[in-house]
């Protein structure tokens, strides 16, 4: 089979990538980036690098033609409106190039009651595909747990845990685990089923005072849980504008939606997810 990769420079999409050229021939998959000139490794290991702009249909038609699978990761747009444009074209274009099959990347924060800013994409993502006529597959992630290492420091610093979360749980995944199963699923016939939702999360989830109890085993700083308001919290980490999303993720978190917990990882791996303690002793530098 034939593969294209969207946002293949990105962190997720270079991650894939890498997991699924272990998998199948590098030659048969195809990188679709936004800036060719940051993709040279890619063309090294001996797959094809094309551009793409997401708002420009000619080019993700001449992209996706002759491909079979279409690993679509969305762009780190910062509202859900610019998304589901970009989704629209999307489709428009992999129904033009007639791509068999698009597994795409969603996010757990995708409940009709989500106040998260992008939970109108995530929620619209698997209702369009699944009107598009084209198979599809979509692999739902937890929270990425790797956001927790550059944090840690700044967490020492204050003392405590501050996510706006009240009493409410977080589930996590690591980029290394949901790439992996990204690549296995595409690579895998039995697990790229039409309408099929994968939910990757590791195998429990964490309160704020549990999510402090681990970061304080894993530095050797005690480390306890003093929430800031949602205000405080967007204003506090608004570099690039992005403080009102993430406040509104945390919304969501206090209000349960963030929360879910599945064993999908453990169904496409073959063995559990690395759990949250096990991820940050591995990565963290003291």
């Amino acid at each position: 089979m034939k593969y294209i990769i969207t946002g293949a420079t990105g962190h997720l999409g270079s991650q894939i990538f890498n997991e699924l050229i272990k998998l199948v021939p590098s030659a048969d998959v195809t990188a679709g980036v936004h800036t060719v000139t940051k993709a040279k490794h890619i063309a090294d290991a001996g797959s094809n690098v094309v551009p793409i702009d997401f708002m420009v249909e000619g080019s993700l038609i001449s992209a996706f033609n002759n491909k079979d699978v279409l690993i679509y990761v969305p762009s780190k747009s910062h509202d859900s409106y610019s998304r589901v444009t970009e989704l629209e074209n999307v489709i428009k274009a992999a129904q033009r190039a007639k791509v068999r099959h698009i597994l795409a990347m969603g996010f757990i924060a995708d409940q009709v009651n989500n106040p998260f800013d992008l939970s109108a994409f995530y929620g619209y993502l698997p209702r369009r595909l699944a009107s598009s006529k084209i198979s599809y597959t979509i692999v739902r992630n937890g929270l990425y747990a790797d956001s927790l290492v550059p944090y840690l420091p700044e967490l020492i610093e204050r003392g405590n845990v501050i996510y706006p979360m009240k009493d409410q749980a977080l589930s996590f995944i690591s980029l290394g685990d949901s790439s992996k199963a990204f690549a296995k699923v595409a690579a895998t016939k039995s697990l790229l089923k039409n309408g099929k939702i994968y939910t990757l999360t590791q195998d429990r989830n964490y309160t704020m005072p549990e999510l402090a109890q681990v970061l304080s085993e894993v530095s050797g700083e005690k480390l306890g849980y003093a929430p800031v308001t949602l205000e405080e919290f967007a204003n506090l980490y608004n570099e690039g504008n992005e403080g009102h999303m993430l406040s509104s993720m945390y919304d969501a978190g206090g209000r349960g939606l963030l929360n879910v917990v599945s064993d999908d990882y453990q169904t496409v791996m073959g063995h559990k997810a690395t759990s949250l303690p096990d991820f940050l002793k591995a990565n963290y530098q003291k």
